[in-house]
C-alpha cells in the first residue's frame, strides 16, 4: 500500500488533500514540515503531500526551506485545494472579543477580520478541539473560530458567516521518489545552492530565461541559513527536458552564475492554473506557417490546438461545432471569403479570432455573417514566423460590440509572452497600416524598378549610400528577400490604408515639382511644418534609434 506523509490534524486540509490525492493510500501525519520531509527522504513514505502557496498569503518560507533538504526526491504533481473559511461561535448574537483559529487561518482573514472585528483580540491556537471544548463547557459567548464549517458544526458551534475569505485556494505539491515524463503542459522548479552575490545576478538569470520566451511563474530569493548567502528558487513554464529550457540553464549555470550544476533540479509536474481558463479549445482554419507558430504556444498553454485547411485530414465545417476558439489565418485576400464561406456556422458561446493585416472589410464580414452570441476579434501580429518569441513585438488588437471574455482571454494569452498590445478602431487599424506596411512596400517596390529602369546595379548602391539612405535601401532588400505573395497581398489590401498610399503619391508629385522649379523656401517651409506636426519629443525618440541603427550600421560597414 502506498504511505504518503502530510500535515496533521486528520481532518485538515492538508490531511484531505492528501487523501483526494490517493484515496486508497496509508496517510502518516506530521505536526510540522521537517517532520515530513525527513519521513519521505528516509523512505518511511512514498510520497509526501504539503502546502507550497495560498492564493491569500502568498508562498509558504517554510515550503521553500523544506524543498531545500529533498534530497532525494523530485516535486511530481500538484494538487489545488478550495479553503472554506466561516466564523463559528457559541451563538450567533453575542459581541465577539476575542477570535481564535489556526495562524494560517488567521491570515487568510485578515482583511475580513480588520473590516468586520478591528478591536478584537487574534489568537492561534494548535489544539482547536480543547479550545472549543472549553468554550462550550464554560458557556463563553464573545469567542469566535475561524475555520472551515464542518469543523464548525462538527464541534457544535454555530456559523455565523460563510466564505469570510472569498477566493481561497492552497496549492500542495506532491513530491516523489522518480520525475515524471513530458506532459506537454509543464512546469519545472529549481533551486539553486547558495551563491556568490554580485550586481545584477538576478538581472542576468532573468534574461536568459526572457529571450528562449520561458514565463516564469515563481521566483524567490532566500539566505541559506549556514552560509547566509543568496539561494534563488526558479518555477518556469516547461519541462526540464524541453531543448529551450536545458539551454538557459545552461548558460546561466555556466556564463552568468559561472559555477556548473548550481541549479539543482526540484521536479517537472504537470502546470497548474491559478487563473481560470475559459477556452479549452482553439481551431485555426489555415494551416500555414503563422498558423503554426501560434499553434504551438498555444498548446504550451494547455489549449487543444487543431488544424485545419483545404488539405487537411480534418475540415474546417467538421472542427468548428466543438471548439471554443476559431482563428482565422490565411493569406488577406481570401480573409473576408473565408470568414464569410464559416462565419454562419459558429454559434453562440463561441468567438472568432481574425489574423489579418486589414481590418474594416474582415471585420465587417464578421458583424454580419456571424450569429449576434459568437464573439469577434482582429488581432494583427507585426511579426513572422521566423520570431523566436512575441516578447517586445507589436500587435494590434481591434475588438467589436461582440468582443467578449474569451477575446479577453486571448489578449491576456498575447500580453503574457510580452507582446506590446495597441487597441485600435478598424479605421485607425488600416490608415496606422497603411503607414507601416503598405506605403513602405510601395516604396521598397517602386525603388527597385526605378534601379532597373535606370541600369543601376545593386552592388554600386551600397558604395554611394550614406547611413541614412541606406535605411530605404535596407528595406527595398528586406521586401525583396521574402515571399513576394506576402507583400503583393499587402498592397492589395483594401480600406483607409490605400488613402495613405495615394496622399504620398500626390505630396511626393508635389515636392518634386517645387524641386524642378528650385523653389528652396517652399521647401523649407513644408519641412518646418512637419517638423512641427512630428513635434521635438517624437523627432528626439525617434533619433535614437537612428543613432542606434547608425552605430550598427557602421560597424558592419567597417567590418
Amino acid at each position: 500500500m502506498t504511505i504518503i506523509a502530510t500535515l496533521g490534524p486528520e481532518g485538515s486540509l492538508n490531511w484531505e488533500a492528501a487523501h483526494r490525492y490517493k484515496p486508497n493510500a496509508e496517510l502518516k501525519i506530521f505536526s510540522n514540515l521537517n517532520g515530513v520531509i525527513n519521513a519521505f527522504v528516509q523512505g518511511r513514505a512514498d510520497l509526501a503531500v504539503i502546502p507550497a502557496y495560498n492564493t491569500r498569503e502568498g508562498e509558504s518560507k517554510e515550503f521553500f526551506r523544506a524543498m531545500a533538504m529533498l534530497d532525494p526526491g523530485v516535486w511530481i504533481d500538484n494538487l489545488m485545494m478550495p479553503v472554506h473559511l466561516s466564523l463559528g461561535a457559541v451563538d450567533t448574537s453575542s459581541r465577539l472579543e476575542l477570535i481564535m483559529g489556526d495562524a494560517q487561518h488567521l491570515k487568510q482573514c485578515s482583511e475580513y477580520l480588520a473590516e468586520n472585528f478591528p478591536d478584537a483580540t487574534l489568537m492561534a491556537i494548535q489544539k482547536l478541539d480543547q479550545e472549543v471544548a472549553s468554550l462550550k463547557e464554560q458557556n463563553i459567548l464573545t469567542r469566535g473560530v475561524i475555520a472551515r464549517e464542518t469543523r464548525l458544526t462538527g464541534l457544535g458551534l454555530t456559523v455565523r458567516e460563510r466564505e469570510v475569505a472569498p477566493y481561497n485556494r492552497t496549492r500542495y505539491a506532491v513530491l516523489g521518489r522518480s520525475p515524471l515524463a513530458a506532459s506537454g503542459y509543464d512546469a519545472t522548479a529549481l533551486m539553486t545552492f547558495p551563491l556568490k552575490d554580485r550586481v545584477g545576478l538576478l538581472y542576468d538569470i532573468l534574461g536568459e530565461f526572457t529571450r528562449r520566451g520561458i514565463s516564469l511563474q515563481d521566483l524567490r530569493t532566500e539566505n541559506d541559513l549556514k552560509t547566509q548567502k543568496l539561494m534563488f528558487y526558479v518555477e518556469a513554464e516547461g519541462h526540464i527536458d524541453d531543448p529551450s529550457m536545458q539551454q538557459a540553464i545552461q548558460r546561466i549555470e555556466n556564463t552568468i552564475i559561472q559555477e556548473p550544476g548550481a541549479f539543482r533540479l526540484l521536479g517537472s509536474f504537470p502546470r497548474i492554473d491559478l487563473r481560470t481558463k475559459l477556452i479549452r479549445t482553439v481551431g485555426f482554419i489555415g494551416t500555414g506557417a503563422m498558423s503554426q507558430w501560434f499553434a504551438n504556444r498555444l498548446q504550451g498553454e494547455g489549449y487543444q490546438v487543431t488544424l485545419t485547411g483545404r488539405n487537411s485530414e480534418t475540415k474546417p465545417e467538421e472542427m468548428i461545432p466543438g471548439t471554443d476558439l476559431i482563428i482565422v489565418c490565411v493569406p488577406i485576400s481570401v480573409t473576408a471569403e473565408t470568414i464569410r464561406r464559416y462565419g454562419p456556422l459558429l454559434s453562440d458561446k463561441q468567438a472568432l479570432i481574425i489574423m489579418a493585416g486589414e481590418a474594416e472589410n474582415t471585420l465587417a464580414a464578421a458583424l454580419e455573417t456571424c450569429a449576434p452570441g459568437v464573439e469577434t476579434m482582429l488581432v494583427h501580429n507585426l511579426w513572422g514566423p521566423q520570431a523566436a518569441t512575441m516578447k517586445d513585438k507589436n500587435v494590434s488588437v481591434v475588438k467589436t460590440r461582440s468582443s467578449g471574455v474569451l477575446c479577453s482571454e486571448f489578449e491576456s494569452f498575447l500580453y503574457k509572452h510580452g507582446a506590446i498590445i495597441s487597441r485600435d478602431t478598424p479605421v485607425a487599424h488600416d490608415l496606422l497600416m497603411g503607414v507601416s506596411q503598405k506605403l513602405p512596400t510601395a516604396i521598397s517596390t517602386a525603388m527597385a524598378m526605378a534601379l532597373k529602369d535606370n541600369g543601376i546595379k545593386p552592388e554600386d548602391i551600397g558604395s554611394h549610400s550614406t547611413l541614412t539612405s541606406l535605411y530605404g535601401i535596407l528595406a527595398m532588400s528586406r521586401v525583396h528577400a521574402q515571399n513576394p505573395r506576402t507583400y503583393g497581398e499587402i498592397l492589395s489590401t483594401e480600406g483607409a490604408g490605400r488613402k495613405i498610399v495615394r496622399d504620398f503619391i500626390r505630396n511626393l508629385s508635389s515636392i518634386m515639382d517645387l524641386a524642378d522649379r528650385k523653389e528652396i523656401d517652399p521647401l523649407v517651409s513644408i519641412l518646418e511644418e512637419s517638423r512641427q506636426y512630428l513635434t521635438e519629443e517624437f523627432l528626439k525618440n525617434r533619433m535614437q534609434q537612428a543613432l542606434a541603427v547608425d552605430e550598427t550600421l557602421g560597424k558592419i560597414i567597417l567590418s
